[in-house]
């Protein structure tokens, strides 16, 4: 994780400083794993927890002896964290509107605080958890599937086919989240170092791995195609809509009042 935040970062200085947001976004979210996984092999950000199933295996914790089980909330915080960046990422390529991208990500939220709040439960009661964060899941899933990818096909070619892959890619391991939980914080099946080893590909290949698809699927695509324009210090003003333009649009104002004309277009929305 590590290795590839400073990969992602010195990418990003082969790009025009307006051009770097997704370098910066994914950049960010290996980052931030970077000190979960940090934070995990120290054996810091964990709970012990009281099992639902008691398994006889000696290797799962919940045994006879010791009914309790490793949960590492620190993980979820991880989730909580970098599942909205890898949304953005992915949302923002499609070109998607705002409003859209909030609603996707905070189901996302609610999938992952679910999913905490089932791991820390004893009873029953965590599966009522896991079934609203997997319907919470499946919504994402279809907005990044069905209607994200209506957008992207519409933007061009080049386009829609990072999208498609880097969506694909992203939403297919994402199904293997909930497995991995059931085995584990859930249903007690396997032991905590075969959880780690389960989440810890599925965090590779879902940040890292996902992150090298979606920069080299950019490389020849400007943010602007994607509706997305940050203006750089060196730029001029008057040519995105800056001092200069407000200015022009005064003038314009004005010719409008005195009869002069059609009243202009609202600018187009820029972030």
């Amino acid at each position: 994780m590590t290795a590839a935040t400073f990969v992602f970062i010195g990418l990003s200085f082969t790009k025009p400083r307006s051009h770097r947001i997704f370098h910066y976004i994914t950049a960010g979210i290996t980052m931030i794993a970077a000190v979960a996984y940090f934070t995990m092999g120290s054996d810091l950000g964990q709970t012990p927890i009281p099992v639902e199933f008691v398994r006889s295996d000696p290797k799962v914790s919940g045994t006879p002896t010791n009914q309790n089980r490793e949960i590492f909330y620190v993980r979820y915080v991880d989730w909580a964290l970098t599942t909205p960046l890898l949304l953005l990422d992915l949302l923002l390529t499609a070109g998607m509107p705002w409003p859209t991208i909030l609603y996707t990500i905070l189901l996302n939220e609610i999938m992952i605080v679910t999913g905490l709040v089932g791991s820390l439960v004893q009873s029953s009661y965590k599966w009522g958890y896991f079934a609203f964060g997997c319907a919470a899941f499946l919504w994402v899933a279809f907005t990044v599937t069905v209607t994200a990818r209506k957008y992207a096909t519409s933007l061009g070619g080049d386009i829609s086919r990072t999208y498609t892959i880097c969506g694909v890619w992203t939403i297919a391991l994402w199904f293997l989240y909930p497995i991995a939980w059931g085995l584990s914080e859930g249903g007690n099946v396997i032991a905590p170092d075969s959880e780690a080893v389960f989440y810890g590909i599925l965090d590779i290949m879902a940040k890292p791995v996902f992150g090298a698809l979606l920069l080299w699927g950019h490389r020849n695509i400007e943010p602007a195609r994607l509706g997305v324009h940050i203006r750089s210090y060196e730029e001029d003003p008057a040519k995105v809509g800056g001092t200069h333009a407000a200015h022009h649009g005064e003038k314009g104002s004005q010719n409008v009042s005195d009869g002069g004309g059609a009243a202009p277009a609202p600018p187009s929305a820029t972030v």
